[in-house]
Formats: C-alpha cells, sequence, structure tokens
C-alpha cells in the first residue's frame, strides 16, 4: 500500500487532500504543526498524524520516512526556502517518486512580493535537487472569501484590490482532488508545471454582484488601503502580510492573475467548483 504525506494537512488543501486520498484506500501521514482540535480530527478520519517543525531536519527525515510520494504547502509565514531545501534533502533520501509543490500564479525570478519571490526561488531549489517534482502555480483561492466574511455578513466585500483586477478563484477542495490525483498517479506528473485557475474569471466589482446574487442581500463594494484592509481584519500589525498584499495588488494591475485553463478539470475529470457554489457551501458563514 501506498503513503503519501500531506504538509500543511490541517490547512485549507492540505485536509481535504487527507480526505481525497483516504478515500481512495491509501495509507496517509498528516503532518501537523501542533496537537489541536484539527490534528485530532484527522486522526479520526484514519490518518497518521506527525506533529513536526517543517525546518528541523531529523524531523522531516522522519516524517517522510517510507513515503511514496509528497504534497509539500508550506503555510504564508518567514522560513519557506529553508524549510524547502530541508524537504528536499529528507525527500531525496527517502527516495519519494513525486513531490507536489504548492507554488503561486506569479510565481517569477523578478517577483516584488518577496515571498512569491520565495515560491520561484524554492521551485529552482527542488528542480537542482533532481527530486521527481511538479510544481502548482495557483491563483487566489475562493476561500479569499472566507477571510472576510464577518465583512460580508455585513454586506461589505472588502478589498484592498483595484474593482476592475481580475482572477479566477478556485476552491481549495479541488486543489486538493489535484494534488491527490497527481500523488496517485506521480508519474504523469514528474517535471511539469500547473497553472490552477478557477472556472470563472471576476474582477472583485464583479465578485461583490456574484455575492448579492447569491446570499439575496445588498453587498456593497468598497476598495480600500491595506492597511485598512489589515485594519479591518483585526490584524493591522501583521507587516508581512502587509507587504504580500501590496505586491499581490501590483501584480493585479500587471494582469499576473489573469487567465483561465483546463488543467484542473483534465488532472480530475470533473467540472471545478463555481464561485456560486463555493458561496452556497459556505452559505452560514458568510450569510447574516
Amino acid at each position: 500500500m501506498n503513503t503519501f504525506l500531506v504538509t500543511a494537512a490541517a490547512g485549507d488543501t492540505g485536509s481535504p487532500t487527507v480526505k481525497f486520498l483516504l478515500e481512495k484506500g491509501h495509507k496517509v501521514r498528516a503532518l501537523v504543526r501542533r496537537e489541536d482540535e484539527r490534528a485530532a480530527k484527522l486522526r479520526a478520519s484514519g490518518a497518521e498524524v506527525v506533529v513536526a517543525d517543517m525546518l528541523q531536519l531529523r524531523q522531516m527525515r522522519q516524517a517522510l520516512e517510507g513515503v511514496t510520494a509528497a504534497y509539500f504547502c508550506y503555510p504564508l509565514a518567514e522560513g519557506l526556502v529553508e524549510a524547502t531545501a530541508i524537504f528536499a534533502q529528507a525527500a531525496k533520501e527517502a527516495k519519494i517518486k513525486l513531490i507536489v509543490n504548492m507554488s503561486q500564479k506569479q510565481s517569477r525570478p523578478d517577483a516584488t512580493s518577496p515571498q512569491t519571490l520565495k515560491h520561484w526561488i524554492a521551485e529552482q531549489v527542488l528542480d537542482w535537487s533532481g527530486i521527481p517534482t511538479a510544481h502548482l502555480r495557483v491563483t487566489l483561492f475562493a476561500e479569499w472569501l472566507l477571510y472576510s466574511a464577518h465583512l460580508i455578513r455585513g454586506g461589505r466585500y472588502v478589498t484592498p484590490f483595484d474593482p476592475d483586477s481580475r482572477f479566477a478563484p478556485i476552491a481549495a477542495a479541488d486543489i486538493a482532488r489535484v494534488v491527490a490525483s497527481m500523488l496517485i498517479e506521480p508519474g504523469k506528473h514528474v517535471g511539469k508545471i500547473y497553472s490552477l485557475h478557477g472556472p470563472v474569471e471576476y474582477s472583485h466589482a464583479e465578485i461583490a454582484q456574484v455575492l448579492a446574487d447569491t446570499l439575496g442581500k445588498d453587498i456593497q463594494f468598497e476598495h480600500v488601503s491595506v492597511d485598512e484592509f489589515l485594519t479591518q481584519l483585526g490584524i493591522p500589525e501583521n507587516d508581512f502580510l502587509r507587504l504580500h498584499f501590496l505586491a499581490i495588488k501590483q501584480d493585479q494591475r500587471e494582469r499576473l492573475l489573469e487567465g483561465l485553463d483546463e488543467v484542473g478539470i483534465e488532472i480530475i475529470g470533473q467540472p471545478l467548483t463555481t464561485l456560486p457554489q463555493f458561496i452556497e457551501q459556505h452559505y452560514d458563514l458568510l450569510a447574516s
């Protein structure tokens, strides 16, 4: 039986990846940062839960021992490049068949966002290592809406991004389906770089209208500064996200997040979740 390692297993893409792999009858080792309710839920689902620090080589060696293929997803935090190098070394020693690497749509060598640039460097580290790897360059998640759910419940779609900047939001569950499919059939995906988008592209102003139509309530679009947006989210001191959001704002002005593709559909063999469907799935959280 194959054993798959899923990092960030309690996160937006990690948790459903664990679920889909278990449903296919595979053994899953779920790596989490701490013991909490989410870890307990993963364990109850049948996953082997490992609490580990991705910046500790010894712990990553233990996590990857006996693993067939792995999903590498590092949180939006400092340490990405170091964690990637550590993961690559441990994965090379374990002789795994594929690393599915979560990157960003706008990954490039001249990125203005420090985090996006580090995603590009992380891609290079994995490629240099010689480990079979596939990179997922993903646009903004549909879960973007959930981060400001309290504002949407109050009838406001607040964003620091320009009203006419466009992207095709993709649900984390669909990304997870892609990841699980790639892990199960690693040979098909070695060396590939996939850009992943949702099924329909919208401007942020149009997203406000989709929210209004789907929730059946008035939703006002509000364009605010990055500082004001962080204040609205209750994290005004988060300098890391401030720099990241400022860079994404510029990336969207340069149209770097625009685009559509059929890659996700081709890999999972089914339609992707539409934005109205996603909103309906989270109706209780988004509606008043």
